[in-house]
């Protein structure tokens, strides 16, 4: 049975996308530039805030590999932060009004290493909102992968939570959305030359699923560790509400708007005549 349709959200959220080049293994130089950033987006009107995956630390494997003590951050078994370092971050959330999902490396208390979005409510407190599940390459020997998926709850809105190459995996944006999501927020870390790539997967998943998908990317760097920027919001039919250049600092700001959401759920209901059971085994033809 199909569980109904999560309700849809009461007003519009203000959104901002980031892209920006963070400093390898600068955490609290990366978190005082995350606050400017989230100070920029807050002066716009966003509500909530998304940069790039691992952003605090730097995607940067070799510095990460380095000084796993002084790029990760701790949380506790309640999965919350604290970490003096990221102070200037809370600040900007608390001062802006604003909820903030930044990408960090994150020692657990059982010693695990995963990819996270920290979340910075609008109180200040930071938790760790989500562990990354796809890892990519050469994370698996640096990072352990997620075990469940995640959904932010900001104003009504249904958020469900991916990182990078989760997003590449239909079934993981499908499961946000099967969960009631709304919106889907992804920082990303995306090396250049995967422009296309890029720019298909995160619209995809806002068509497959008929939802806003929020997709952050930072920018800079050296290579191989070089990004692409195009940090984008996405209306539910996958067509950009705003996009950043391939390169250089950037806040995309666009509005999600429940109106919009309804429409489009409406005219395309994939999520309402999906089927859950495809059948037995599938046919084998001989052409």
């Amino acid at each position: 049975m199909t569980p109904p349709p999560a309700a849809l959200p009461p007003a519009p959220l203000t959104v901002a996308a980031v892209q920006a080049e963070p400093v390898p293994g600068d955490v609290a130089g990366n978190a005082a530039t995350a606050a400017r950033l989230v100070a920029r987006a807050a002066e716009r009107g966003a509500r909530v805030a998304v940069l790039p995956e691992l952003f605090l630390p730097a995607y940067h494997p070799p510095a990460l590999r380095a000084d796993p003590a002084g790029t990760d951050v701790v949380t506790a078994e309640d999965r919350t932060v604290d970490d003096p370092r990221l102070e200037p971050l809370r600040a900007a959330a608390v001062s802006g009004g604003v909820t903030v999902v930044v990408g960090a490396a994150v020692r657990h208390p059982d010693n695990r290493r995963t990819i996270s979005s920290l979340v910075v409510d609008r109180g200040g407190a930071v938790r760790v909102g989500y562990d990354k599940q796809q890892l990519w390459g050469g994370e698996r020997e640096l990072f352990d992968a997620g075990d469940r998926g995640a959904t932010l709850l900001v104003d009504g809105w249904r958020l469900g939570l991916g990182i990078c190459y989760d997003g590449c995996f239909p079934e993981h944006g499908r499961a946000a959305a099967a969960d009631g999501a709304h919106g889907y927020l992804c920082p990303s870390g995306y090396l250049a030359g995967s422009e296309h790539r890029r720019d298909l997967y995160y619209a995809a998943r806002a068509l497959d699923n008929t939802m806003y998908v929020v997709f952050a990317n930072s920018v800079g760097g050296a290579e191989p560790w070089r990004f692409n920027g195009g940090a984008a919001v996405y209306d539910p039919e996958g067509r950009p509400l705003a996009r950043g250049a391939d390169a250089g600092e950037d806040v995309l700001v666009a509005t999600l708007d429940p109106a919009q959401l309804a429409a489009t759920r409406a005219a395309h209901s994939m999520l309402a005549d999906r089927l859950r059971d495809l059948g037995p085994a599938r046919l084998s033809l001989v052409g």
